[in-house]
């Protein structure tokens, strides 16, 4: 497991104890990152005494739980609840994963312990603020550049050349695998990370586009790629069993090619 550090903010304080209303059947303690720029008790991290036989398997069932019944307080992203969107990413049981398709159960030790994704600005408890991430992603331009007049029905492509976006297009942009590399941490602001730099391999392979040579011109910075030491951290929190890594290895093998 692929432990990571908290967000960006202070010393965490011991915070509030929920218990769980009597009665309550099996009970699981959670401990829940709290922050509120507007709150001068925070950041803290308060606690949870959830009756699990009253939610659904999943943290974000439980987290969903805690907001009806226990704390409306509490602020977290979701949507999907299909691990499709990416919503709902944030750090659990040290770990960077998909709050709707990772189980409470499969969380070790006696406790789980809940945090906004890692290194990242945080809005409100388990929201970070994700604008430099998604500016990232943007730099890379990511659609079709071609000089090729526009066909009139669509650009065709064999069926081996679709096979090699394959293992890339599935990012759902959750930003785990960046907030989980440390390189990303040091070099956040120059380091594209690997979620923008897989998806600026699944266009540099695409046998469609036509902006090879200008694409990796613009990659062709000391930290914009080559910060990258192959950690691996990317892909072993990658919630949809990607690897980061391997692409961010193929755009640097493009940019020798070129040379020799």
């Amino acid at each position: 497991m692929v432990q990571l550090t908290l967000p960006k903010n202070s010393v965490v304080k011991k915070g509030r104890h929920h218990p769980a209303p009597a009665g309550s059947g099996r009970t699981k303690t959670f401990r829940i990152y709290r922050y509120d720029p507007d709150d001068a008790s925070n950041p803290r991290w308060d606690t949870y005494e959830v009756d699990v036989d009253a939610c659904g398997p999943m943290v974000l069932d439980v987290l969903i739980h805690i907001k009806n019944t226990m704390d409306s307080t509490l602020a977290f992203r979701r949507s999907c609840r299909e691990g499709v969107c990416g919503s709902c990413a944030m750090n659990i049981g040290g770990r960077n994963t998909l709050a709707c398709t990772h189980g409470w159960e499969e969380v070790p030790g006696k406790d789980v312990q809940i945090s906004p994704l890692p290194h990242m600005p945080v809005v409100k408890d388990l929201v970070p603020d994700l604008t430099l991430f998604y500016a990232q992603y943007a730099s890379i331009e990511p659609w079709l550049h071609t000089d090729t007049p526009e066909p009139q029905k669509e650009w065709i492509q064999s069926p081996e050349d679709r096979e090699k976006l394959d293992g890339l297009y599935e990012c759902i942009l959750c930003a785990c695998c960046s907030t989980s590399c440390p390189s990303y941490w040091w070099n956040q602001e120059k380091y594209l990370g690997p979620a923008a730099l897989l998806h600026a391999y699944r266009w540099l392979i695409d046998s469609r586009d036509e902006a090879t040579g200008e694409r990796l011109d613009a990659l062709e910075d000391p930290f914009k790629l080559y910060r990258c030491h192959t950690i691996m951290n990317c892909a072993q929190v990658c919630p949809k069993g990607l690897n980061p890594a391997k692409a961010i290895a193929e755009v640097k093998k493009m940019m020798m090619e070129r040379v020799v």
